[in-house]
């Protein structure tokens, strides 16, 4: 029987440090409406229910950051690519995090 992916966690500072440096893909897969109101400065947006048909356009050749709004979701989408092969990483605490921590923001 496989051995069960081991989810990563990445704190809010840590992803915007390889985000902003260019050695990680943020990656919002919240709703429509949720990213609305705000997103994480500099993350691309492929929503959780398209990531499926959409993978494929994540770069495998560095980690993958995966942002929702509190972390639940992205848990769930870096099981998902992680079983693909890719650096997946989950974002703790989501945006509601990365917003606490007065990281810069994308209106």
């Amino acid at each position: 029987m496989p051995q069960p992916i081991q989810i990563t966690e990445l704190p809010v500072q840590d992803a915007h440090n390889l985000a902003s440096t260019g050695a990680g893909t943020l990656i919002d897969i919240r709703e429509p409406f949720e990213w609305e109101s705000g997103s994480a400065a500099g993350a691309q947006r492929i929503q959780m229910s398209t990531l499926p048909a959409r993978y494929f356009e994540l770069p495998k050749d560095q980690p993958v950051l995966l942002i929702c709004a509190s972390g639940n979701r992205s848990r769930m989408a870096t099981q998902f690519l992680s079983e693909l092969g890719y650096d997946a990483r989950s974002v703790s605490g989501g945006t509601a995090a990365w917003a606490a921590a007065q990281l810069p923001m994308d209106a």
